[in-house]
């Protein structure tokens, strides 16, 4: 791979990296026909992000014809090429990409004004390609505005908020900071409405709520802004994720994120939730192995099964001391019953994730309802272990 970004392209590359750094630690290149491609995805695969940069966005693009390639590099390292956005556009002139798979580097050369050149040889892992499966054109809610409309949308709440809420209507979106049913009547709630004549294009079928994360929005925001570009937003149902896109004619982004599943079972088995959230089973996972579709199902937690049946006295049979020391225990087993019912449970917060597997109906209804495949291909839930 050889290629060559110059001008004000310079900044857009560098914007989208910095973008991608919101998503995931580490940065998926793999070079196409079609242009070149920079993906990201977050350990608990909730978060998916892709930028495809079509050949015209390069002065120069040059790729083997029938040869493959793809690898992944920490993404810390590729923003430290693109450190200073600012001096970024006023000293690059052009920003020179190359591949060299005998040494296992990819060449970042920046060329700058009064002759100065700026050389970074990144070392990089071969990976397996990176892909969510998602069609965002099938989606029942469909929303494209400029990026100023949402960012001063999302400024009024406050950076430490995780996620939020957006519900639509056949005229109106309200976007709402998102806060568990237990902590409603402690946490300060903040809702705006936003007016369809305030979208470019506002398209509703399906009068749902969703629930999802911000930090990927804002990262999404702050490439659409710098660069102008109108953001869409497409969405169905509760559980299944929603993709926020840019497009224009050289390039195309994609952030697909995790919806909040909204599922009644699992919450009326999970009636408290955990303060802190459990360790990530994915973190020492190879991402490669996961992208085979899987069935995984939600067991319930210990708190959804009922306390044993402490034993019954013989009351004919028995003397009564007997019957005072069972008495006694039959006590003390209902006090720590309830100790053990009182602990906290499961958290009911469930994220249903977009490539990685699939969520099947309680085990109950296994034998019943047959199961469906479905295009959103993970489950990703906060259910302690």
């Amino acid at each position: 791979m050889d290629c060559v970004v110059t001008g004000g392209n310079v900044k857009v590359l560098a914007k989208a990296i910095h973008s991608l750094s919101r998503i995931g630690d580490e940065l998926y290149v793999e070079p196409q026909d079609d242009g070149l491609a920079l993906r990201s995805v977050n350990s608990s695969r909730s978060a998916y992000a892709c930028f495809l940069f079509a050949p015209l966005f390069f002065s120069r693009y040059t790729v083997p014809s029938g040869h493959t390639f793809r690898c992944k590099m920490a993404i810390k390292s590729v923003q430290a090429v693109f450190r200073s956005l600012v001096s970024l556009e006023k000293t690059v002139e052009k920003c020179h990409i190359e591949l060299d798979e005998q040494k296992n580097r990819l060449t970042f050369t920046l060329h700058c004004k009064h002759g100065l050149l700026k050389t970074h040889n990144l070392s990089f892992q071969d990976s397996e390609s990176l892909q969510a499966v998602f069609d965002k054109d099938s989606c029942a809610n469909v929303f494209r505005s400029q990026p100023r409309l949402l960012v001063d949308t999302v400024v009024h709440f406050p950076p430490s908020l995780e996620e939020v809420t957006v519900s639509v209507s056949d005229e109106r979106m309200w976007v709402r900071n998102h806060v568990e049913e237990e902590d409603q009547s402690k946490a300060m709630l903040t809702e705006l409405c936003l007016a369809s004549d305030e979208f470019d294009h506002f398209a509703v079928q399906t009068h749902n709520s969703i629930t999802f994360c911000l930090k990927e929005l804002r990262g999404l925001l702050v490439f659409a802004e710098s660069t102008g570009l109108p953001i869409s937003m497409y969405f169905d149902e509760p559980g299944s994720p929603v993709v926020l896109s840019v497009t224009d004619s050289v390039l195309e982004g994609n952030f697909v994120l995790a919806t909040l599943s909204d599922d009644p079972n699992h919450r009326k088995n999970n009636t408290r939730r955990a303060h802190t959230p459990p360790p990530d089973d994915f973190m020492n996972d190879d991402i490669d192995s996961y992208l085979i579709a899987m069935d995984t199902s939600i067991k319930p937690g210990p708190s959804a099964t009922g306390p044993p049946t402490p034993p019954l006295a013989d009351s004919t049979c028995s003397k009564q001391p007997a019957a005072a020391n069972h008495r006694s225990r039959q006590h003390s087993e209902e006090e720590e019953e309830d100790e053990t019912g009182n602990s906290a449970g499961p958290p009911n917060k469930k994220f249903c994730s977009l490539f990685f597997g699939s969520v099947l109906p309680p085990s109950s209804q296994m034998t019943t309802q047959p199961v469906t495949s479905q295009d959103v291909l993970a489950s990703d839930s906060e259910d302690d272990v």
